[in-house]
């Protein structure tokens, strides 16, 4: 077995190659949650069920504000609200196949959808610049709850943690996107310079 030295002592780096046969030889029912998980599965999936909950709402509120978008000037906000929610859409996908890899069942359920999501759905009946405020909202909560994932699942589950850095990114692109909207349409810049 090899070592490496870590803060000053030596840690197993690498099992030799008859302990890994043996190890994934046991419990072939966890399916990719191998003995070396470093984390609590069942809270990693609670946590992942929160995300895919905020994802869906996600989903549907960029979808709503796609269809219900009016005005002079919206059909390029209005392509902007779908391809969000396209873009939304693969992270539900992403968050859910995790979520069966960690032996969950992802939990799609429109029952009580909203209050296991940190978004909200929002109102319907909103304006141009109303619906874009809503949706930069949204995504500023979106990427404080996917930080704080990403800081809890570190190096417990780097699996996981990378999947939610991807989506991270995304959000923050989301909301970049939704600001550059906000400032068109207001005529002034949010960001300090």
């Amino acid at each position: 077995m090899a070592t490496t030295k870590t803060n000053n002592h030596a840690t197993p780096f690498l099992s030799d190659i008859k302990t890994l046969r043996e190890r994934a030889r046991k419990n072939l029912a966890k399916g990719a949650v191998t003995d070396n998980y470093g984390g609590d599965v069942k809270k990693s999936i609670d946590l992942l069920q929160g995300a895919l909950a905020t994802e869906i709402v996600c989903v549907l509120r960029y979808t709503m504000h796609a269809v219900a978008a009016s005005g002079i000037d919206s059909d390029a906000v209005k392509q902007e609200f779908q391809e969000h929610a396209d873009e939304e859409r693969e992270h539900m996908m992403q968050i859910a196949e995790r979520i069966n890899q960690l032996g969950g069942k992802p939990n799609m359920d429109p029952r009580g959808l909203e209050s296991r999501s940190a978004s909200e759905y929002g109102a319907s009946e909103l304006n141009l610049v109303e619906m874009i405020k809503e949706n930069l909202v949204a995504e500023r909560i979106a990427i404080e709850h996917y930080r704080e994932l990403v800081r809890y699942f570190a190096d417990n589950d780097p699996t996981t943690r990378n999947m939610l850095v991807h989506i991270l990114a995304v959000e923050e692109e989301h909301a970049n996107d939704m600001h550059d909207l906000l400032v068109s349409r207001e005529g002034k810049p949010f960001l300090a310079n």
